[in-house]
């Protein structure tokens, strides 16, 4: 197949120019959906380019939904490709969350927190280390296993969370789990058994949250949050028995629990015996200061340690943690047996190998330089091309607060700006303002998506 590509030297990196023209292919209908296109090798040989640049294209566009990768059948056009505003792409996700709880809208560019770049998955990493456990893993090893999960990865997190995190722990007080969300759950089951009845959410804050809460039958009360995290002085008054908080990166916000108010909520759980969650949210992307340490490190009888892989790696590997003060290990296990069982083995003995060799910590300085990067070229672009809005939460995470000039709907530049095929979020905060995720946004594309998002802005001012 001839593509009549055209990669030669203009702005942009070797891989950013191959994947514009096949964006451009697609949209002006010179591949129509279904079409195959050549093998990363042929193609490398007819445009004089290493395969790797044409893998690492084929593998964006596919993120983005241009392309489905089929067995047997090589790399395809994706069926729904080139529809303009109304194309969608085969990852969508829900902000923050792995189990999205309604239909995401079809865009082009999915600007929503909390989605990670899928195609810097370490495939052939992962691949090496599910071959190796599945070679080594004795026979007996395949049966109903132990219901907090593989003891391997319990062990190697527990080694993980304490050099990376500050978290206090040893593998018999760390429940595996199909995510975060699953791990909430499973807790609030276990603590309403034990009592409780009410449980404190930030607003804003993440909807997973309070949702996990309400399906246990329990009472979600919003507690206020500020520019230093959680208001401690609001949830005194609340009467809750639990409190869920987000204190190395508030999200939405990125505010960081100031250390009065860590020394505060933990002399509030220790005084009214309740329960902190700690949900780690992105702690481990944080680029304008040092690292911040864990807030159970700083109280492990009254904090529990939520994470998942979902952002260090993939949410389709479903692997999440907690983190439990001892006297909660056995009966959130016990939960856990009656209603899920141990989770796939081999999966977490593969992850324990990629803990346990230090490649996660590899995966992880690269994705920092990668996400690093483009939130780089967000920050630049938002300065050049709509200077009238002010940025905030940009110290870590994938996404920065774009609070949006005086008299803006913040509803209505996000409508705006799905008619220019791009899902944003709206803050619904004390000021209006819009996520602009940019995990899975190419450099190459934060100029004109940015452009994009200043025309939505403006079209959606009073009188515009």
């Amino acid at each position: 197949m001839d593509l009549h590509l055209s990669i030669g030297a203009r702005e942009g990196s070797l891989r950013g120019r191959l994947e514009n023209e096949l964006r451009e292919a697609i949209r002006a209908g010179r591949l129509t959906p279904g079409d195959g296109l050549p093998s990363s090798r042929a193609l490398a040989v007819d445009l004089g380019i290493s395969r790797g640049v044409v893998v690492e294209a084929y593998e964006q566009l596919t993120a983005e939904g241009y392309l489905v990768a089929v067995v047997g059948s090589g790399t395809r056009v994706a069926a729904d490709a080139g529809r303009g505003g109304d194309e969608g792409s085969g990852l969508e996700g829900q902000a923050r969350d792995e189990l999205p709880s309604v239909a995401e809208p079809r865009a082009r560019h999915h600007l929503r927190p909390g989605l990670p770049d899928l195609a810097s998955f370490p495939r052939r990493r992962w691949a090496a280390a599910l071959t190796d456990t599945l070679r080594e893993l004795p026979d007996e090893r395949l049966s109903y296993g132990d219901a907090r999960g593989a003891v391997e990865l319990r062990e190697a997190l527990a080694g993980y969370l304490g050099r990376a995190r500050g978290v206090s722990s040893s593998a018999d007080r760390i429940v595996l789990t199909g995510g975060l969300r699953t791990g909430l759950s499973l807790l609030w089951g276990a603590l309403a058994a034990r009592g409780l009845r009410r449980v404190g959410i930030e607003q804003p804050g993440w909807p997973g949250q309070g949702a996990t809460v309400v399906a246990a039958g329990l009472d979600a009360v919003p507690v206020a949050v500020d520019g230093d995290g959680l208001v401690v002085e609001e949830l005194e008054r609340s009467g809750v028995d639990a409190v869920v908080v987000t204190p190395a990166n508030q999200f939405p916000t990125g505010a960081v629990l100031a250390p009065e108010r860590r020394a505060a909520l933990v002399a509030w759980a220790r005084r009214e015996g309740a329960q902190i969650v700690e949900d780690d949210y992105d702690a481990q992307y944080r680029y304008d200061r040092d690292p911040v340490g864990s807030l159970q490190g700083l109280a492990p009888d009254r904090t529990v340690h939520g994470g998942s892989v979902s952002k260090l790696l993939a949410p389709g590997l479903a692997i999440g943690w907690l983190v439990l003060p001892e006297r909660l290990a056995g009966p959130v296990a016990e939960h856990k047996r009656s209603s899920q069982g141990a989770g796939s083995v081999i999966e977490q003995v593969a992850l324990a190998r990629l803990i346990d060799s230090g490649e996660l910590d590899r995966h992880l300085r690269r994705s920092r330089r990668l996400y690093r990067g483009r939130r780089e070229a967000v920050l630049a672009a938002l300065a050049r091309e709509l200077p009238e809005a002010r940025v905030s939460g940009a110290a870590a995470g994938l996404h920065v607060v774009v609070l949006l000039p005086s008299g803006c709907d913040e509803e209505a530049v996000v409508s705006e700006a799905a008619r220019r095929s791009l899902a944003l979020e709206a803050m619904r905060g004390r000021e209006p303002a819009v996520l602009l995720g940019y995990g899975r946004l190419p450099e190459e594309s934060v100029a004109s998506v940015v452009r994009a998002l200043a025309e939505a802005v403006r079209s959606a001012r009073p009188g515009a």
